[in-house]
């Protein structure tokens, strides 16, 4: 699968933090996380997955760990298994990650 325009699978909701699934393999899963201004998404963890983030647009305050920065278009930030991350949309504009998870994580 190509895809030559990631971006543009974005989907938005007024109320909270959009999904969109973009890959899922055996042993990967990519997505998008699609969030309005002011929106944001907790404080979690994952247990036994590695979660990597890319800003595609907008800016993101991501905190992974004990550490929180602003990160731009083109920048990302790395969560090991287990350690707690958050991102909020800080910007005026809509922010578009694309969030790489391995292993993928379990469908019901």
């Amino acid at each position: 699968m190509i895809i030559k325009h990631l971006a543009a699978h974005a989907k938005f909701s007024p109320e909270k933090m959009a999904k969109t699934d973009i890959a899922l393999g055996q042993t990967l899963f990519a997505g998008l996380n699609c969030f309005e201004p002011g929106q944001q998404h907790a404080a979690h963890s994952h247990a036994g997955q590695d979660k990597l983030y890319v800003v595609l647009e907008g800016e993101a305050e991501i905190q992974v760990g004990g550490e929180t920065q602003l990160v731009s278009t083109g920048g990302g930030a790395f969560a090991p298994s287990g350690v707690m991350h958050s991102v909020r949309n800080c910007g005026e504009k809509r922010l578009i990650l694309l969030a790489v998870l391995a292993p993928p994580p379990t469908r019901s």
